[in-house]
């Protein structure tokens, strides 16, 4: 089994936390996952693995080593996309990841525009929280990333800007004589980048307010159509709901917050890449702008 293979079983024990779910993710044999793991331990001369009750965790040395396998793999992949998009960029592969809100709300006219232009770039997609995306662009897991702003330590390029408005919204009434310090708040996943902003503005108000975990976007947009509770979301995603009175807007200081989607790619972006880059601030009905 080549090093690649061992790294790859590695890491997807690391990210599925069992042998048998990595080795479900795999397509393979226990068997195989756990003698690729035990080689590349081996190999390294220290353990990565330690037993917990019937099954595994990682050691710090494998915590550690993970980090490390996922950009080696990512870097992988990402040469092989670079070299083929060099000799032919319009038949390339393109990865993207994007926080859920510009999954749902942007990324489907952002790739069929492109598609409709370039039809034979192969695109991959993972829509995940902001806190899972980001950490994909470092370990050069993806080659662009659609989400709000990046980390400040990221190296990577901001390409691209489009206005994004966050504002209150609840089921119809709830505006009348509505109360942030006296509301139920529902609350985005954990990771979600919204969900961070909305906790920082709860800490401001006075007492401890009511809140209730939705665990999605779409959970947290039915809830407040329900009238569960009132949260914090894109203008842009829930302007239909908006326009038919399904969902109202509802006043707070500080509100609407003005947090524009970026695209980011890494500093060396692949050609195929560049060229989706260029097609999202020519095709102006996408509402693109250079950063």
């Amino acid at each position: 089994m080549t090093t690649t293979a061992r790294l790859r079983a590695f890491v997807a024990l690391a990210d599925h936390g069992s042998v048998r779910a990595a080795a479900s993710a795999l397509v393979v044999t226990e068997s195989t996952v756990s003698a690729a793991v035990r080689a590349l331990g081996e190999e390294i001369g220290v353990a990565l693995l330690e037993k917990e009750g019937r099954g595994v965790r990682l050691t710090a040395a494998g915590a550690r080593y993970a980090g490390y396998a996922r950009r080696i793999l990512g870097l992988l992949d990402e040469a092989t996309a670079a070299a083929r998009s060099e000799a032919d960029p319009r038949r390339g592969h393109v990865r993207l990841g994007a926080v859920t809100t510009a999954g749902e709300h942007l990324l489907p006219a952002m790739l069929a525009s492109f598609r409709a232009r370039q039809p034979d770039v192969t695109l991959g997609v993972e829509v995940a929280p902001s806190a899972v995306v980001w950490p994909m662009l470092r370990h050069h897991e993806v080659d662009v990333v659609v989400a709000g702003s990046p980390p400040g330590d990221l190296p990577a390029r901001v390409r691209a800007v489009r206005d994004n408005t966050l504002t209150v919204v609840g089921a119809p009434g709830a505006d009348d004589g509505f109360d942030p310090a006296g509301a139920t708040w529902l609350l985005r996943e954990h990771g979600s980048g919204i969900r961070t902003t909305l906790t920082s503005l709860l800490e401001d108000l006075p007492g401890a307010t009511s809140q209730l975990i939705m665990g999605s976007h779409g959970a947290t947009i039915a809830a407040a159509r329900a009238g569960l509770g009132v949260t914090l979301v894109a203008r842009e995603g829930v302007a239909r709901l908006l326009a038919e009175g399904a969902l109202v807007e509802l006043p707070m200081a500080g509100v609407p917050i003005s947090r524009p989607w970026h695209v980011v790619t890494h500093p060396d972006a692949t050609a195929s890449t560049e060229l989706l880059v260029g097609h999202l601030l020519a095709d102006e009905t996408l509402g693109w702008r250079p950063a």
